[in-house]
């Protein structure tokens, strides 16, 4: 019976009433977490965060490895209305300098092998409070927790109130703050939930990060709002994954996990055998892995699409046809439309820019509110930036991206941003960053380069500058020289044709 808070960790709690002894995570290694576990030492993260001093809205800043100590971080955040901040892994200084100036966060947690870097970057930005969280749940984090009372009571939230705050870079370079509440994560994951059929009785593999919403947001809500249970994996791994695929129901990854499965010639049915639902998202699906995928083990993925101001917005359904290409039909309570670029709503067939409306779509962009008008329709779409079609059956296809954002291995890169460190390197004149076909990782990113002869400048120095200075998922694979980029009429880089012409570079 709901409380009526809509804080989402109090739904959460609400789904193990009576059954706290449950099993909610099993790792790698056979340790295991109870509810009543996680509700404990997310009370403790919770009061010692409190007693920082840190206060409801302010934000909690996270760069640490996975691990059910990181879990309980971030509940501790939601159960004392503190606003998760996650950072990818990969980010280097000059990525969070920017990302802790800008969020202003009252408390900053990090691995202990970064703590000198982060805790500079901590007080040059105002920041006193530095805690430690390993990747084997050690640190200074939860040493002090453990002298918190192992009680705390979960804050009532409204459903606007913000939950998290994640960064997604924008076409200029300038990262941009996305404001997520309570109310847009609890129900896109109460629409999932009933979407995907997920009961007390599934055991979801968990092998995704938990920096980003797939794995933070779709994975683990979908299992703790259903009273389900989870196999946690620290990061994928094909034999690992393999391994306790037969104890579970289901698994969620990106196109990556699915190729690398299939790598594998033994993999076959029989790892498969108590799976009741695959899940694909965070980057396109080729139509030869869903088609492969299918022949070898008889199981279709399932492809969704959302994004990190949305979560998810389609579905292909779990019960009916599941379309190869396709990212189904809008979820329930979420509206998508194809427009043109004068905002009109397109007949079914054609293909224009693809926006939705629901209640799942995030608040805004923090501390930018000019930039948050401008990417919502007078009636409420949110314009994603993202070229789909819809077919007369409802099903939802992306063809494009207008932002030319680059995907590999299910992480976003935006080109401007690369482009951006690119250009400032000596000898460089201009760049453009494009993504094409890469076996493993769907999309590989490579930088095309002019020179200006100031200096001599090779594709070993910008791949290892950008190696230094940026994240690695966000390293040109490649660099190629050339003497122009080309231009249409308007002066405009044609990145289409540089994907056409290097389409087979990373073959």
């Amino acid at each position: 019976m709901s409380t009526g808070n809509s804080n989402l960790y109090a739904r959460f709690r609400e789904s193990y009433a009576g059954n706290d002894d449950k099993v909610v995570l099993t790792t790698t290694d056979g340790a295991t977490y109870s509810f009543a576990d996680i509700h404990r030492q997310s009370a403790q993260i919770a009061e010692l965060i409190s007693s920082l001093g840190v206060e409801r809205g302010d934000r909690v800043s996270v760069q640490v490895r996975k691990s059910p100590q990181n879990l309980c971080l971030y509940l501790a955040c939601l159960r004392g209305g503190f606003v998760y901040h996650p950072l990818n892994l990969g980010y280097k200084s000059k990525e969070l300098e920017y990302f802790i100036g800008n969020a202003e966060p009252a408390l900053v947690v990090c691995d202990s092998e970064n703590e000198a870097t982060l805790s500079d970057i901590a007080r040059s930005a105002g920041v006193n409070c530095v805690y430690t969280l390993n990747g084997d749940g050690s640190g200074s984090l939860t040493d002090a927790s453990k002298a918190k009372g192992q009680s705390f009571e979960t804050v009532n939230c409204e459903s606007d109130d913000l939950a998290a705050l994640l960064y997604s870079s924008g076409t200029t370079g300038v990262p941009k703050g996305i404001m997520l509440s309570h109310g847009n994560l609890l129900s896109n994951t109460e629409t999932l939930v009933d979407a995907w059929g997920f009961t007390a009785d599934d055991r979801l593999l968990h092998a995704l990060p938990i920096f980003h919403v797939h794995g933070l947001f779709v994975a683990i809500g979908c299992v703790l709002l259903s009273g389900a249970s989870m196999r946690w994996l620290s990061d994928f791994d094909a034999g690992l994954v393999r391994k306790f695929l037969p104890e579970c129901t289901s698994l969620m990854g990106v196109p990556t996990f699915y190729t690398r499965l299939l790598a594998d010639p033994s993999f076959s049915d029989d790892d498969c055998r108590n799976i009741r639902l695959f899940v694909s998202g965070s980057a396109p699906l080729l139509e030869e892995t869903f088609v492969e995928f299918e022949a070898r083990t008889g199981h279709t993925i399932l492809e969704r699409y959302g994004m990190t101001e949305t979560n998810m917005n389609t579905s292909n359904p779990l019960h009916g046809s599941r379309k190869a290409g396709t990212v189904g039909p809008p979820l329930p309570g979420v509206d998508v439309r194809i427009t043109n670029d004068e905002g009109e709503e397109l007949p079914i067939g054609e293909t224009g820019n693809l926006q939705v409306r629901g209640p799942n779509v995030f608040v805004g962009y923090w501390r930018m509110p000019e930039k948050t008008a401008g990417d919502f329709t007078d009636d409420g779409f949110f314009n994603t930036g993202d070229m789909g079609v819809i077919d007369g059956d409802g099903y939802v296809s992306i063809v494009g991206r207008a932002k030319d954002l680059v995907i590999t291995g299910g992480l976003n890169v935006y080109p401007k941003e690369v482009e951006l460190f690119i250009d400032d390197i000596p000898g460089v004149k201009e760049s453009a960053v494009i993504g094409v076909p890469h076996a493993d990782f769907g999309e590989g990113v490579v930088a095309v380069v002019v020179q200006d002869g100031s200096a001599a400048v090779s594709d070993a120095d910008i791949i290892g500058a950008c190696r230094e200075n940026l994240a690695n998922f966000k390293v040109p694979k490649k660099v190629v020289f050339v003497d122009e980029l080309p231009r249409n009429t308007m002066a405009k880089v044609q990145k289409q044709r540089l994907r056409e012409t290097y389409e087979h570079l990373l073959d």
